[in-house]
């Protein structure tokens, strides 16, 4: 490896941020070493103008030092012929279409090197969406188009034809009897220039073919603001629902998915996937390790709890890694859209969702007068502050909210007819949990308060 030897700091502050360069023996090579550590090497020359250029070869891990020097040496080699090499490799980059760009950037996403949410890789969900919307919409509609000349009226024209429903298409997927379904609308048309302006971005800071984002200031649609919940009686014929579908073996396992989705507020995948080391029976939580937020810790209410606690019972987390596991012990449960399907077919609730039943539990913890804050940590978004990955305890007064709303709704699905619409703050009822957490013990001690936990 050809040894690189420090030869300057530099501290100007004209800069983008400071950066350590290194060279090596041969004469123009070296490396330039960011504060985060990334190395880049480079080779500095001067064309037959005479200009000093300097051409980035590469970033390490990409190319070892040793590629690196051998693309030096040709770089090198080129100049004296009387060539610019960095002018030739800016005239062939500029020269390139749409698609070639969504192309380079596919291979960055797919080698872990295009940052999502956190600073971290791209999930593979995500990965997948970006991969649809890259080859069902702005490939067809622009890819033709040279990077360069992209303005940002044609951004805005592909925006709109997608959302007129021009790249609309069913096609068949690899799965057995499967089929992808491309709707268009006003929420992909959103989501599409989003990522097209990543894509010019990336163009723009890593590749330099363009020094403007055509994708940035486009007026976009906004996204339709989904409404639709669960009062109490609809929570009531959902109760009913799943008790005429649990009468038939094949769905019993789905209408349990149901309950947790119900009384959780989780996302649907959350719930189908959860793993048995990621239910904290003693902390009251879920302890995701991966969500759409990244690590997530979630307050779980007492009826979830008791559930869970009643399957572990049963010998359920002998049997697979998954609380809710498919034919097979090592996947999690695949039958669920499916069955859902069935299950809500021709019901009252046949336009209810996963996320019908998220947004529910969100706005009845509302109703029960909690913030929003809390309701966030409840659902673990990322304003959240519970979803923090150094969270080993929850706050008495989240697992206070999970127990009174998912006991609330719980009680709602078995048919009840409750007397409060909001949670009971009047000074009789907080009096009466005051004495009952204030208890003497009957030994005649008292309790201390770090040794129980407030009732809900």
């Amino acid at each position: 490896m050809p040894k690189l030897t420090k030869i300057v700091v530099d501290k100007s502050p004209t800069r983008e941020s400071q950066y350590t360069v290194w060279c090596s023996e041969l004469k123009g090579f070296g490396a330039f070493i960011m504060p985060s550590g990334t190395r880049t090497y480079f080779v500095d020359y001067r064309n037959a103008n005479n200009v000093r250029r300097r051409m980035k070869l590469g970033r390490h891990g990409t190319v070892t030092a040793e590629q690196a020097r051998t693309l030096a040496i040709q770089a090198l080699a080129d100049v004296a012929k009387g060539n610019d090499p960095l002018e030739n490799r800016n005239s062939a980059r500029k020269s390139i279409t749409v698609k070639e760009l969504c192309e380079l950037y596919i291979k960055e996403l797919e080698q872990g090197r295009i940052l999502g949410k956190g600073g971290h890789p791209k999930k593979a969900s995500t990965k997948s969406t970006d991969l649809g919307r890259i080859n069902r919409h702005i490939i067809p509609l622009i890819g033709r188009t040279q990077v360069t000349r992209l303005t940002k009226a044609d951004v805005t024209v592909m925006m709109k034809d997608i959302m007129a429903g021009k790249t609309r298409q069913s096609e068949k997927t690899g799965k057995l009897r499967g089929r992808s379904i491309v709707r268009g609308g006003h929420g992909v048309a959103n989501r599409t220039v989003g990522l097209l302006g990543g894509i010019l971005s990336y163009a723009r800071d890593e590749l330099g073919i363009i020094e403007i984002n055509p994708a940035h200031g486009v007026r976009k649609p906004k996204d339709a603001v989904r409404t639709r919940r669960l009062n109490e009686d609809e929570y009531r014929a959902l109760g009913r629902i799943l008790d005429q579908a649990a009468l038939d073996d094949r769905y019993t396992r789905t209408t349990e998915l149901i309950r947790m989705l119900a009384l959780t507020g989780c996302r649907r995948s959350e719930v189908i996937e959860i793993r048995w080391s990621e239910i904290d029976s003693a902390g009251s939580a879920f302890r995701f390790d991966d969500t759409k937020e990244g690590q997530s810790v979630r307050p779980i209410g007492l009826p979830v709890l008791e559930y869970f606690d009643e399957r572990r019972s049963d010998g359920a987390d002998d049997q697979s890694p998954y609380a809710f596991p498919g034919r097979n012990d090592d996947k999690a449960f695949g039958s669920f859209p499916r069955h859902w399907e069935k299950i809500f077919k021709d019901t009252e609730l046949e336009d209810v969702t996963a996320h019908v039943l998220r947004h529910s539990f969100a706005s009845m913890a509302n109703d029960l007068g909690f913030t929003e804050i809390t309701i966030a940590a409840l659902l673990g978004h990322a304003t959240g502050s519970i979803t923090s990955r150094y969270v080993h305890t929850l706050d008495s007064a989240l697992v206070m909210a999970a127990d009174t709303v998912s006991g609330y709704i719980q009680a709602l699905i078995e048919g009840a007819e409750l007397s409060f619409t909001h949670y009971a703050l009047d000074r009789g009822s907080r009096k009466a949990a005051l004495a009952r957490f204030l208890a003497p013990r009957s030994d005649g001690a008292q309790t201390a308060p770090s040794e129980e936990r407030l009732a809900a």
